[in-house]
C-alpha cells in the first residue's frame, strides 16, 4: 500500500510553541502505544498496561514491548509476563525504555529480570518545518552523489556499510529494510552517499501511517568522510520529504555523534531511550 501525498501543511506550529510535555506525549500516543506495525503479517497484542508486538515467525527482530504505563506495583508482573510470554515463543525480545517511562526504576527492574541493556541514546523531536527550512541547500561535497534508492534495489552496499564501519554481520539490517520497503514501499525511503560508485554513508526515513511524525535512522559514515557535511545533506533530503507528506514532526534516536549535528538543526532533546534485550536460553 502506498501512501498518499499530501501537500505540505501551512501554519504548523513551532518547536517553541510545544511544551516537552506534549511532544512526549503526541510521541508516546503516535509512536509507542497505538502505531501500526510494518505490515498486516505482525500482530499487535495489549496486555494490561502493556502493547507488544509479535514479529511473523520466519523473522528473527522485530519481537518486543512498545509501550507500557505501570507503577512501582505492577512493575514486576507485567515483566515477568512478557518475559513468560516470549520464552513460550522461544523469540528474542526488545523492551525499548524511554527517561520519562515510569515507574522511576524500571530499567533496574528490566535488568534484575535478566534482560540486557544497550547504549542509551538521546530522543529528539523537531518540527518538520524548521529542520526543512534550517537545512535547505545543504549539499553534499565535491565527489559525492545522494541518491535515493528505487524499490527494487539491492541493499547489500548498506549492509558493507555498516560492517566496515561498526564490525560485524548487518545482513539482518538489510533483510529488514527489505520486508519494510516490500510491505508498503511509501512507508520509507533509503539514501545514500557515494564515492566512486562506492557507498560512504546511508541513512533513511521511516513515514508512519496515521502519525504526525517520520521518524530518521541510520547515518553511519565511512571515516574518511566524516565531518564533510554529507550527514546534514541526508538529513535535509529527508526532511523535505516529511514535509511533502504534510507530516509535523521528526523523531531521531540520537548516538552522541549525532546529537549535536541535529540539535544545530532544530531538533530538541526531550527524553533518553536504551533498548532491553532478553533471548531465550540456547538449547
Amino acid at each position: 500500500m502506498h501512501h498518499r501525498v499530501r501537500p505540505a501543511v501551512v501554519g504548523l506550529p513551532t518547536m517553541a510553541s510545544v511544551s516537552t510535555a506534549e511532544l512526549l506525549a503526541r510521541f508516546d500516543a503516535q509512536m509507542r502505544r497505538d502505531l501500526p506495525p510494518p505490515s498486516p503479517a505482525w500482530r499487535v497484542e495489549r496486555d494490561g498496561r502493556v502493547v507488544r508486538w509479535v514479529s511473523p515467525p520466519e523473522l528473527p527482530w522485530g519481537c518486543g514491548v512498545q509501550w507500557s504505563d505501570l507503577d512501582e506495583d505492577t512493575a514486576d508482573g507485567a515483566i515477568a509476563e512478557q518475559v513468560s510470554y516470549f520464552a513460550g515463543l522461544a523469540r528474542r525480545f526488545e523492551w525499548k525504555t524511554f527517561g520519562h517511562d515510569r515507574p522511576a526504576d524500571l530499567e533496574a527492574r528490566l535488568r534484575a529480570a535478566g534482560l540486557e541493556a544497550g547504549d542509551e541514546e538521546a530522543l529528539l523531536i523537531g518540527a518538520v518545518d524548521e529542520v526543512a527550512g534550517a537545512t535547505a541547500g545543504a549539499t553534499p561535497p565535491p565527489g559525492i552523489t545522494v541518491r535515493c534508492l528505487d524499490d527494487g534495489e539491492p541493499l547489500d552496499g548498506i549492509a558493507a556499510l555498516q560492517s566496515a564501519v561498526w564490525g560485524g554481520d548487518w545482513g539482518w539490517l538489510v533483510a529488514e529494510l527489505g520486508e519494510e520497503r516490500q510491505a508498503d514501499p511509501g512507508a520509507i525511503s533509503i539514501h545514500v552517499a557515494e564515492a566512486e560508485g562506492q557507498i560512504v554513508c546511508a541513512a533513511w526515513a521511516r513515514f508512519h501511517r496515521g502519525t504526525e511524525f517520520a521518524s530518521l535512522w541510520g547515518g553511519s559514515t565511512l571515516q574518511a568522510w566524516r565531518r564533510r557535511g554529507i550527514y546534514r545533506s541526508l538529513v535535509a533530503r529527508r526532511a523535505a520529504q516529511a514535509r511533502e507528506r504534510g507530516l509535523r514532526y521528526l523523531q531521531v534516536d540520537a548516538s552522541p555523534d549525532s546529537r549535536p549535528i541535529l540539535e544545530r538543526m532544530g531538533l530538541r532533546v526531550v527524553s533518553t531511550t536504551r533498548p532491553f534485550v532478553w533471548s531465550p536460553p540456547s538449547p
